[in-house]
């Protein structure tokens, strides 16, 4: 036999084969140059390349194969296999995605392209594929010459910073069949508006299949674009979200693209009823009216669409009314969301709809973030086939229905953040393909056996809390093992313990832990800890009464927050390496000192929470060298010595407490090279000299604590001058002196103003009643929470700021003169404290005008007149204290409440109600 024949015969055969591949399949890898015979590229196409490659920017190199004369092999180039003509030309930008957007931002802009696109293009006739998406044209207009390219079936230019108006020569382009405009952009140079006045240049699309001009700006088109895309009776998907579309026809006489399979026409501007040609649209599978105005009740019309399978009417705050019957027949239904909607009332007819349907094929149901109520009903279980159930962000009470056993093809159960207040049923454990599971920010109750758990062979992640702290308990035998494997554990305000379970310590792949106040007693089983040290990501254990010590040494390399606070860990605090940028070990009894190398062994970390244990020994200075480091917080230990002076510029420290040690020496100056430092508490150590001046660089300071250590000298002006921001000043219990300044009113945000105990003299400023925070008594929660970021933990200290708050407390000082008319401006007053001064003249008769004033003290001054009337007409007032001055006459009988002779006491000249001595006339004032 002729081998050489047959081997010709067998060519000749296959190239005719692949001939009428190339005639039906166009398109198709088989025709193109490099994986077929070697046609060499037309001279005038590859010049044509040339000239577009120079006018581009090209960071990275993706051209750099744009050399020699065969451009069907240049990278990003195809060439029909016969006549060599350029038939594809795509630049996408190879940088991937993450998540749908851009991760490392430098690498995807190097890769960008970017430049001025050529005219010379223009000489790729024949292109029937081009693809720029992904790269930067910093607002280059679409190029009009693109209209010119006849046989292009494929044009994406997504996402890549074209702007001003769409070219209507596009719609020369009667062969396309994908169309890509999108014009979000990832690119750092701007955000370039696309936009288009009409759409009359679609209806030349006559080809179109895909069309995607989300980002486009379409404000101006007005009801006009339907009209348009009735002229594309291919079309198979839309989608037009976030285009600034208002007008949309509640009619149409007759719908030409019913074909359309997929229509987004997510985040624009309709404010109507669901329009009624919607459902004349029989082919579609999937439909997005996300972040709309529609109202009305949800049309029942929708069982029309028997082939949907994605409904997504989520945030569309406008639509009410029921939600029965209205999908009970959609056969093929397979992923509904109506999440973020307005609905109300309860799902019984909803879900009733499908009981009429038990063959459904719903696989997703999202109803989240609405207004719905009432029980879960047991016709639940008619959705055999869900897979996703989303019903979170609603007000659902009760328990979760019996039949949920019957969802056995259920892989996500969300019910967070309900009103659900009782049991889980033990139906729940056949669930055995459920991998997430979320029961958070309710209030179970209850008891959990191993029924519910003992079959749930998939699940990976567990959030279950309830606001109603030990209603609900695990109650499972102390050895039982079970059958999955975790990846992560929410557990909040319910009973595991006393003792660690072992159906936790079996959990060895776990990188989530939040075990929070789960009633455990036991000491950690060190080699669960162990065993997780590696790659445990996230772990909290607080508010529980956990003992024993924790091991010494232990490599987290993967570890970014911890928080095992509230316990009773005790021994040293643990040498661990870790690169947690969390910590939080307060209220335990760790003792010993802080390791000298925590920059070493803590290199990333932003905050570290110890206060409320009994570490003792210095300050470390090497926490200066923790360049990331925000918050640290050591109040309430045993810490000696002077606070490190070695602080170094840096942005992102904001809060320092140290308060209640026994730190001794002068406030560090270096602390001025804090510009970001907003929290200063060095409350009640054995602190001296003056307030350093360095502090007035730190101008954003809100709360500044000093109370309680020995510092002198006077107070800075510059403290109103320079912290426009501050909210609290506390400096009780010092030995400052001079008189109070009237900068000290410049700040609008202050809210707390705590000088006393000290030694300053002089006359109450009049300019007090500028204090603007005071005068509503308004915006100090912002300020309040910064605060409590900063110090963490259960405190006296944070009780007695709370309590403070709209306070203004001069007393034990040398003050005179009068009290200012002005005080009695400040309508949000809840304290104010003048006691102990030598204050002269009389109340003011206007006291009454602060009617939030919850605590007055005037004792111990050298005040006359009569008690104001008005002041009994503080409702909310509650504690009170006028002794030892010079007041004279009858006790106002609005003040009889206050039935302690002490509030009165030592003004020989007042009579009445407590006090014994009567008033003239022989009779105590009633």
């Amino acid at each position: 036999m002729d081998t050489n024949g047959c081997f010709n015969s067998l060519c000749h055969l296959f190239f005719h084969f692949l001939l009428i591949l190339c005639l039906f399949f166009p398109h198709h890898n088989v025709c193109l140059a490099d994986e077929n015979l070697n046609v060499k590229c037309i001279d005038t196409e590859r010049e044509a390349l040339l000239v577009f490659k120079n006018g581009l920017t090209d960071p990275s190199g993706r051209l750099s194969s744009w050399e020699g004369k065969d451009c069907c092999k240049w990278s990003g180039i195809k060439c029909h296999n016969q006549t060599g003509h350029v038939i594809k030309l795509n630049l996408r930008n190879p940088y991937l995605l993450i998540n749908g957007g851009v991760g490392d931002r430098a690498a995807y802009e190097k890769s960008c392209l970017g430049g001025k696109i050529s005219p010379s293009l223009s000489n790729l006739e024949h292109l029937r594929y081009l693809d720029l998406s992904l790269n930067d044209f910093e607002g280059s207009q679409i190029p009009e010459f693109f209209g010119g390219f006849q046989n292009l079936v494929y044009l994406n230019l997504s996402f890549s910073s074209f702007a001003r108006d769409i070219p209507s020569q596009l719609g020369n382009l009667s062969s396309l069949r994908y169309l890509d405009l999108c014009a979000d952009s990832f690119s750092i140079s701007g955000s370039w508006e696309l936009r288009a006045d009409n759409l009359h240049w679609l209806s030349g699309l006559s080809s179109l299949k895909y069309l995607n001009m989300g980002f486009v700006k379409l404000s101006g088109v007005g009801e006009d674009w339907l009209h348009a895309i009735n002229k594309l009776p291919s079309l198979v998907e839309l989608r037009l979200h976030y285009c600034e579309l208002q007008g949309l026809p509640q009619s149409f006489p007759s719908i030409n693209f019913t074909s359309l399979s997929v229509l987004d026409l997510s985040d624009n501007s309709f404010n109507s009823a669901i329009p009624q040609w919607l459902f004349d649209l029989t082919s579609l599978t999937k439909l997005y009216l996300v972040w709309n105005f529609f109202n009305g009740p949800i049309p029942s019309e929708f069982a029309r669409l028997k082939s949907l399978e994605v409904l997504d009417l989520s945030n569309n705050l406008g639509l009410d009314g029921q939600i029965s019957r209205v999908f009970g027949s959609l056969n093929d239904l397979k992923i509904l969301d109506l999440s973020a909607n307005a609905f109300s009332g309860d799902v019984y007819e909803f879900l009733g709809g499908f009981s009429d349907n038990p063959n459904n094929s719903l696989v997703s149901l999202y109803l989240s973030s609405n207004s719905l109520s009432g029980e879960l009903p047991e016709s639940l279980g008619v959705l055999k086939n869900l897979q996703n159930l989303d019903l979170s962000g609603n007000s659902f009470w009760g328990s979760i229905p019996t039949s949920v056993g019957k969802l056995s093809s259920l892989k996500r159960l969300y019910l967070s953040y309900n009103k659900m207040n009782g049991t889980i049923p033990e139906s729940f454990g056949q669930l055995s393909n459920l991998v997430d599971l979320n029961l958070i920010a309710n209030s179970w109750t209850g008891l959990l056996h191993e029924t519910h758990l003992v079959n749930l062979k998939s699940l990976e992640n567990i959030r279950l809390t309830t606001e109603s702290p030990r209603y609900l308990f695990f109650n499972v035998s102390k050895k039982w093992v079970p059958p999955f494997r975790l990846k992560s554990v929410q557990l909040e305000n319910c009973i595991l313990g006393p003792s660690f379970p072992m159906w936790l310590q079996v959990q060895s792949e776990l990188t989530d832990v939040n075990l929070r106040n789960v009633g455990i007693s036991d000491t950690i089983p060190e080699e669960w800890f162990s065993k997780l040290s590696s790659q445990i990501t996230f772990l909290v254990i607080s508010n529980n009464q956990i003992k024993g010590k924790l091991p010494t040494q232990l490599i987290s390399p993967n570890l970014r927050y911890i928080d095992l606070s509230s316990n009773r860990f005790e021994g040293p605090l643990p040498r661990w390496s870790t690169n947690a940028s969390e910590i939080y070990l307060q209220d335990n009894s760790f003792s010993g000192s802080i390791p000298e190398n925590i920059d070493t062994l803590m290199p990333r970390l932003q905050k570290l929470h110890l206060s409320s244990n009994h570490l003792n020994g210095k300050i470390p200075s090497s926490f200066c060298d923790i360049n990331s480091l925000q918050v640290l917080s050591l109040r309430s230990n045993q810490f000696s010595g002077e606070l490190p002076n070695c602080w170094r510029h840096s942005l992102m420290f904001w809060a320092i407490d140290v308060s209640n040690n026994s730190l001794t020496g002068q406030i560090p100056s270096s602390f001025g090279l804090l510009p970001s430092l907003s929290v200063l508490l060095l409350s009640n150590n054995n602190l001296d000299g003056e307030i350093p001046s360095s502090l007035q660089n730190c101008s954003g300071l809100t709360s500044i604590d000093l109370r309680g250590n020995k510092l002198s000298g006077s107070l800075p002006s510059w403290i109103g001058e320079r912290f426009q921001s501050l909210f609290m000043l506390q400096l009780h219990s010092n030995s400052l002196s001079g008189s109070i300044q009237q900068q000290i009113c410049n700040p609008p945000n202050l809210h707390i103003l705590d000088l006393s105990e000290n030694k300053f003299s002089g006359a109450i400023p009049t300019c007090i009643g500028n204090l603007k925070g005071l005068v509503s008594g308004n915006n100090s929660e912002p300020f309040l929470r910064l605060l409590i970021s900063a110090m963490k933990g259960k405190t006296v200290e944070y009780t007695n700021i709370v309590a403070a708050i709209n306070g203004i407390d001069l007393s034990g000082n040398n003050l005179t003169g009068g009290i200012p008319d002005e005080v009695t401006k400040l309508l949000g007053l809840r304290v104010l404290n003048l006691s102990r001064n030598q204050l002269s003249g009389k109340i003011n008769e206007t006291i009454g005008d602060l009617k939030d004033l919850e605590t007055l003290d005037l004792s111990r001054n050298h005040l006359s007149g009569s008690i104001p009337e008005s002041l009994a007409s503080l409702n909310y007032l509650v504690k009170l204290k006028l002794s030892y001055n010079n007041l004279e006459g009858k006790i106002p009988a609005g003040l009889q409440k206050f039935n302690d002779p002490s509030v009165f006491v030592g003004n020989p000249s007042l009579c009445g109600v407590p006090l014994p001595n009567k008033c003239p006339g022989g009779h105590r004032m009633l």
